[in-house]
């Protein structure tokens, strides 16, 4: 999924992102990648725009980016890290309620 010019200002807003600084343009693309190909990797499909479950889908990449953005840095201050507990609910829901593909193994003919 490219990251258009309207995906990429609801991400910056997210994100609370003014202004890209050189470089950091390429690095917010890196990230929106890395978490597009995460969910994907989660069993997560790219919803149909337009649809509840690509609102969910949307603010489950936006907290991925975030979180990297934030946390660049390989080192750790020595806080306590949690994981976002609202993301993680969201992104078991979206791994809940993911459409299975129509195989054609279910005839229901019976062997």
């Amino acid at each position: 999924m490219e990251l258009t010019d309207a995906r990429k200002f609801a991400l910056m807003a997210y994100c609370r992102i003014d202004v890209l600084e050189p470089g950091e343009n390429i690095l917010l693309e890196t990230l929106y990648a890395s978490a597009i190909s995460y969910m994907s990797q989660a069993g997560i499909s790219e919803p149909d725009a337009g649809t509840t479950r690509r609102a969910q889908y949307d603010l489950c990449v936006n907290a991925l980016v975030l979180d990297a953005w934030d946390n660049r840095s390989a080192q750790s201050n020595g806080q306590n890290c949690t994981e976002n507990s609202a993301f993680r609910r969201m992104l078991n829901q979206l791994k809940l309620t993911e459409p299975v593909p129509d195989s054609g193994t279910g005839s229901g003919t019976g062997g």
